[in-house]
């Protein structure tokens, strides 16, 4: 292993003056790529891959982050060095990264990257969900911003998607290995389902995918000659391209924005010119999709700003409820919220202000979270996200608001999920929601040109209630609004929204055209002639006829008929369409138990002389409540149908009449509240009892679930980093197997390229192993590995060789003789001790050399001299 001297005493900083300064780093800034790569089980051999194909003096530096046993030293190093000429290095603290090598992580470590140096870090957690790819990956992408390269290999599980996601957001390069050529496809099929991924190759085309990225003209200059002049035509074509097929306009995006991007996607395609570009866009519409997806930057996390969510909890909620009564029901929008975490985010951080601070005190808090991007929206809704959102969320919230899944993963809780409702907005062309209390819109202006953060800002206050909040991301200011917001916060992120007057010529309200006018702005043509019955029967059921609903046994309405406003009216809230809620004041109490008992009878239920509050006065209203049987489709529905009742004309009474009118109303009112009275007393009963039952039933099972679900979760965190483990320890041992089965062959060629026959014997003289030579002296098959020596029928004339053999056993003396064989062959017999490794005698090792022309040539001189 190559390990990088450390600095000379004459490089060393000069000594801090007396003053106590801080030290300065001057190292100069890396001039060369650097390539953060990361892998679990079966990374080896997609390693291997990787390296091999490396293109020699590239003048990259590579390092490695794979999941490693954090009890065993690791041999991945010296396994990597074979597969190429660049130095492999483990890495140590404080290391600086040099061009031509390779870096690889060590045991139990974690790894970040400041200023060109490397610096380790003692992991939270030395077992369980640990995520030192994501960890290095989001320095890297801090510390080289748009240069920043990260790749991932195959592996399992999920850990490199935040890491990957943060490159993007930095303008860097992402890339991804194939998942068919991995061997656990986990990692890169997570990275790529995020859409975090700009190639996706085999580990063997990756070196070179990067190679070409950094060599292109696109990466380096393309900016940067006159872009007025050369590039905003070209600019323009590709936003009208993305307008047509998208239906968003990016005009007012900032143009470095726009550049940066469309720089990005030039490189990726290996297209040199921006008007090749702009032909190639108006012949692949999914490229068009691809950079619109890229223009949307969908970046984001849990609790991104942990400070600022911090004084939002403990802070600005509590003040913002100071200002509201019991019960009040807040509303929040979310804009960009991309895949939905500052959504969920916000609500988990409302639910914490309240339990924290006044937990009688009963706060509803309704957001509306919205997105351009369709996609992103879906995702949201599901409310599911990979186990890397435990680098950003503690473990209590994740154990409190989030579910584990077997599949791996955390789903949001119900109660947090319901707070949120999610759709599509462009947020430049729709209206904005209104009469807010909290208004988030994080790291978004950061993209819009002055103009359009211009229009936005006064439409911000306009939504926004006297009092509400404002919540910006980091690198966000609210610019020439100073009037309109003040900061709660020095580093101004949270803004609330001051009492001062807005004349309406500062808001753009967004336009949609009229539906009685075409797009062409001529009046809709007059219905056809066929149409007129049907428009008829509408005119009269709308005028005419008495206003009815059909609702369903639970009193949910399907549909209505007529103007129906004098008797229901929208209830506060959240959105519902139940009667029981909707029902104005005198009707709400008469429905109560009518439905359930028209579903009994077939007879029609008449209700008559009902006092309904509108607007401000009375109406008397008879009630018709009748369950449908036919047709088909209706059957088990109820109609309930209003009559208006006239006021009978005032005339003078007697005194006695006179009282007697206003008691029969009451009475009949009364009778009518103690029926309504009973018959939910009955149910309230009746529930209450099967409640019971079934709350003592689920807080059993919820319990032993509970107690099985963590006990589950614990084993699976556990099998699935000793998974990991077992992975890499196998990959190391298959390695070594390699190498053994290499030696083996080695010494198979050496000891028969020598022709001199060798046998292995056993303590107890059984055969262990013999050379191909051995099968002229010796009449020797494959199976006779494991008899006794002597068994074995021989051509050499030696009956001692036992007996010679077990003394040398013994007496760890070697032996050395010459024999002759039956056909007049001469051997030199040499019998030595067999040693292993550990110095311990197991059996005996016999060599014969053939030396009978020795022995001829001896017999010629003898003859010669005689």
């Amino acid at each position: 292993m190559v390990k990088t001297p450390k600095a000379s005493p004459a490089q060393q900083p000069p000594a801090p003056s007396p003053k106590a300064q801080p030290p300065v780093d001057d190292t100069p800034p890396l001039d060369f790529p650097i390539v953060g790569i990361g892998c679990s089980a079966g990374g080896l051999e997609a390693l291997e891959r990787f390296l091999t194909n490396v293109p020699a003096g590239c003048g990259f530096a590579f390092v490695i982050v794979q999941h490693l046993d954090p009890t065993h030293l690791s041999a991945l190093p010296d396994l990597l060095q074979r597969f190429t000429s660049m130095p492999v290095t483990e890495i140590e603290d404080g290391l600086r990264l040099q061009p031509d090598s390779v870096y690889v992580i060590p045991p139990n470590k974690d790894l970040s990257l400041l200023h060109g140096k490397l610096h380790l870090l003692e992991p939270v957690a030395t077992r369980g969900l640990r995520l030192p790819i994501d960890f290095f990956l989001r320095t890297l992408a801090e510390d080289l911003k748009e240069k920043a390269i990260g790749v991932i290999l195959s592996g399992m599980g999920s850990d490199g998607v935040f890491g990957l996601r943060a490159i993007k957001e930095k303008t860097g390069l992402t890339l991804a290995q194939d998942p068919a050529s991995a061997k656990a496809d986990s990692m890169p099929h997570s990275a790529i389902q995020a859409g975090v991924v700009d190639i996706v190759a085999p580990p063997e085309a990756l070196p070179g995918r990067i190679a070409d990225y950094l060599r292109h003209p696109a990466h380096a200059q393309l900016f940067e000659i006159n872009p007025r002049v050369a590039i905003l035509t070209a600019l323009d074509k590709i936003v009208i391209l993305l307008r047509d097929r998208c239906g968003n306009d990016f005009s007012l995006y900032k143009t470095n924005t726009l550049n940066r991007r469309i720089e990005r996607r030039m490189a990726v395609n290996q297209i040199a010119g921006i008007d090749d570009y702009v032909r190639y866009l108006r012949d692949n519409e999914h490229e068009l999709d691809i950079l619109f997806k890229e223009l949307l930057i969908g970046v984001t996390n849990f609790f991104r700003d942990a400070e600022a969510w911090e004084y939002l909890r403990h802070e600005a909620i509590p003040a913002l409820l100071a200002q509201h009564p019991d019960g009040k029901s807040l509303r929040a929008w979310v804009a960009a919220c991309s895949t939905g975490e500052e959504a969920y985010s916000l609500a988990i951080v409302f639910k914490e202000a309240i339990a924290e601070a006044r937990p009688e005190r009963r706060f509803t808090l309704q957001i509306y979270a919205t997105d351009l991007d369709t996609d992103a929206i879906e995702q949201a809704r599901k409310g599911f996200y990979p186990d890397n959102i435990a680098a950003d969320v503690s473990a209590e919230r994740l154990a409190r608001h989030f579910t584990h899944e077997e599949s791996g993963g955390y789903r949001i809780n119900k109660d947090i999920r319901e707070m949120v409702v999610f759709a599509p907005q462009n947020i430049i062309s729709d209206p904005p929601f209104t009469k807010l209390d909290i208004l988030t819109c994080r790291n978004l202006l950061i993209y819009f040109g002055a103009q359009l953060q211009r229009k936005l800002l006064p439409l911000f206050y306009y939504a926004i209630n006297p009092g509400g909040m404002l919540f910006l991301g980091s690198a966000e200011s609210i610019g020439n609004a100073a009037g309109l917001f003040a900061p709660l916060t020095k580093k101004g992120r949270l803004f609330r929204r001051l009492n001062q007057p807005l004349p309406l010529t500062a808001l753009e309200f967004p336009r949609k055209l009229p539906s009685e006018t075409s797009e062409t702005g001529r009046p809709a043509q007059t219905e056809r002639p066929d149409n007129l019955g049907q428009l008829t029967d509408q005119l009269i059921q709308q005028t005419w006829a008495p206003a009815a609903v059909v609702v369903n046994g639970d009193g949910d309405i399907l549909y209505f008929s007529g103007r129906t406003g004098k008797y229901l009216e929208p209830a506060a809230g959240k959105t519902n369409i139940n009667i029981h809620a909707m029902a104005r004041e005198g009707l709400r109490e008469a429905l109560t138990g009518v439905i359930r008992n028209a579903l009994n009878n077939p007879l029609p239920i008449l209700i008559n002389g009902l006092r309904v509050g509108t607007n401000g006065g009375t109406q008397i209203v008879d009630l018709v409540v009748q369950a449908l049987d036919k047709p088909e489709p209706l059957r088990g529905r109820v109609i309930i149908v209003f009559k208006d009742v006239r006021k009978p004309p005032s005339r003078r009474k007697s005194g006695k009449h006179a009282e007697d009118e206003p008691n029969s109303t009451l009475l009949q009112e009364l009778r009518q509240a103690r029926e309504a009275l009973q018959v939910t007393h009955e149910e309230m009963q009746t529930s209450v009892e099967e409640l019971k039952s079934s709350n003592e039933e689920l807080q059993s099972t919820n319990e032993e679930l509970q107690s099985t679900n963590e006990e589950l979760t614990t084993s699976k965190e556990e099998l699935q980093s000793l998974n990991e483990e077992l992975q890499t320890v196998n990959a190391e041992l298959q390695s070594k197997l390699d190498d053994l089965t290499w030696v083996r062959n080695d010494m198979t060629n050496l000891l028969n390229s020598t022709e001199i026959a060798t046998i292995f014997l056993d303590s107890a003289m059984n055969l262990r192993r013999f050379t191909t030579h051995a099968t002229k002296l010796f009449k020797l098959i494959s199976g006779d590995v494991g008899r006794p020596l002597s068994h074995i029928v021989t051509d050499l004339d030696y009956p001692k060789l036992k007996d010679d053999a077990l003394e040398v056993l013994n007496t760890l003396i070697f032996h050395e003789t010459v024999t002759a064989t039956h056909d007049g062959r001469w051997y030199r017999v040499r019998i030595m001790p067999y040693r292993t490794q550990d110095n311990v005698i197991d059996g005996v090792v016999i060599t014969f050399i053939d030396i009978t022309e020795i022995k001829l040539l001896e017999a010629k001189l003898r003859t010669q001299g005689a």
